[in-house]
């Protein structure tokens, strides 16, 4: 299951949210490189990454923020960048550019401490900007829970596109990071699913007092819970192609 696109548009042009974008795939390209020499990746992860006994035991803070512009493949960035692409800019049109990006880093940097507090003896490196995205989704789900949302379900043979509420996308999400770090050990690595629980719920929290200066419930209730604005319309438009038909 995964989020395509939402019927959200925002008002302004969301520069941060694309800034944010460009510096994450521009890190990744510039140690791209390394891939193919695991011995000097690790030890390249092992001196930006965040590796929560490090942080605990040496006091290496610096990788929380560090570790958030980094990702290990090329679908765990492409897979966070859709995710941002897709709910960033409407938060970053409700806060304004410079409070969006504080609320992001911190986002960020309370995910990650959620990770070192989960299994802060755990050696192995934790990079990418899932937790602060996941921030940026609860966010979303505070201010935006009926915005639709484009959801692309494959299940083997089955393929097909619908649009649910966002408060839907966004809750399953955050069940399976709970489910997830429930029965994983967050020791071994993996994916790490506190970080990603842990920054939904700050990202949440830290966006009450924009949710309060809109009117609070009144907000929801003076537009049922769907942006203040248009939904955006998307229909599928006939090609321009001629068709071309055999000669018998």
């Amino acid at each position: 299951m995964f989020p395509i696109r939402d019927h959200n548009p925002s008002g302004r042009t969301p520069y941060v949210t694309y800034a944010l974008m460009a510096v994450n795939i521009v890190v990744f390209v510039l140690y791209w490189p390394l891939f193919d020499d695991p011995r000097a990746l690790n030890e390249f992860f092992y001196e930006w990454a965040m590796v929560p006994v490090l942080v605990t035991q040496e006091g290496t803070y610096q990788t929380v923020m560090t570790s958030m512009f980094m990702h290990g493949g090329f679908m765990h960035l492409a897979g966070n960048m859709l995710f941002l692409w897709i709910f960033g800019d409407n938060l970053e049109d409700e806060m304004g550019h410079v409070v969006y990006l504080l609320f992001y880093l911190a986002s960020g940097i309370g995910a990650a401490l959620a990770h070192v507090f989960a299994a802060p003896y755990s050696p192995v490196p934790t990079v990418g900007a899932s937790g602060a995205i996941a921030g940026v989704m609860g966010g979303y789900l505070l201010l935006f829970p009926k915005a639709r949302v484009d959801i692309l379900i494959i299940l083997f043979f089955f393929i097909r596109i619908v649009t649910i509420p966002a408060w839907i996308m966004l809750a399953l999400w955050f069940a399976f990071q709970i489910f997830g770090g429930a029965g994983a050990d967050a020791m071994q690595g993996g994916v790490a699913y506190w970080a990603h629980a842990g920054g939904f719920v700050i990202g949440a929290i830290l966006t009450v007092p924009v949710f309060l200066r809109r009117g609070g419930p009144r907000f929801w209730q003076s537009h049922e819970g769907h942006p203040p604005h248009p939904d955006a319309e998307y229909s599928l438009s006939r090609t321009r192609v001629p068709k071309v038909r055999k000669r018998r």
